[in-house]
C-alpha cells in the first residue's frame, strides 16, 4: 500500500495565476483543467476557473489548487455558505490523500468518514477512478482519490 498526501490549496478565481506561479517557481509539470472543460458551458461565470489543477517537480514539490465555486477573491479559513440546502465550509487548504486503488483508498475513506460530513461520496469520478470529499469531525476537509496515470 503506497498513499500520500498533498497540499490542496483553495482559491476564488486565482488558482491558474499561482499554479503558474508555482510552476516559475518550482518547474516541474503543470496541469489545469476547467470547470468548462468538465461540461460547464463557456459563457456561464466561472467555465473558465480552475476545477483541478497541480503542479508536479522531479524534485518531489507537488501542489494542487482549484477555484471554490461562487465569488472571486481570497478564501476566508472557516467561511460557510449554503448551496443546495448543504452547508459548505471554504477553507483556504483541504488534505488530499492519494493511493493507487479504490479499495485502499476507500478503507481509509471509511475510517475517516466516521462522525464526517460527506461532501462528495467516494465513487468513479471523471477525473480519477474513485474520488471522494469529506470534512471529518474537527473540522479538516479531506479529499481522498486514486491516483491516475501522469498524476
Amino acid at each position: 500500500m503506497s498513499i500520500s498526501t498533498v497540499t490542496h490549496l483553495n482559491f476564488h478565481g486565482q488558482a491558474r495565476a499561482a499554479l503558474e506561479f508555482y510552476h516559475s517557481v518550482f518547474g516541474g509539470q503543470i496541469t489545469v483543467t476547467t470547470y468548462g472543460d468538465f461540461g460547464m458551458p463557456a459563457e456561464l461565470p466561472g467555465a473558465a476557473n480552475v476545477v483541478f489543477g497541480q503542479v508536479v517537480a522531479d524534485s518531489g514539490f507537488r501542489v494542487m489548487a482549484y477555484d471554490v465555486p461562487g465569488e472571486d477573491g481570497p478564501v476566508a479559513a472557516g467561511t460557510t455558505r449554503r448551496e443546495n440546502g448543504t452547508t459548505l465550509t471554504e477553507d483556504p487548504f483541504f488534505v488530499s490523500v492519494r493511493g493507487e486503488t479504490a479499495e485502499e483508498v476507500g478503507a481509509l475513506w471509511e475510517r475517516l468518514a466516521d462522525g464526517a460530513t460527506v461532501v462528495e461520496p467516494y465513487g468513479p469520478s471523471p477525473w480519477a477512478p474513485a474520488f471522494g470529499m469529506l470534512t471529518d469531525r474537527f473540522g479538516v476537509t479531506w479529499i481522498l482519490d486514486v491516483a491516475t496515470e501522469g498524476a
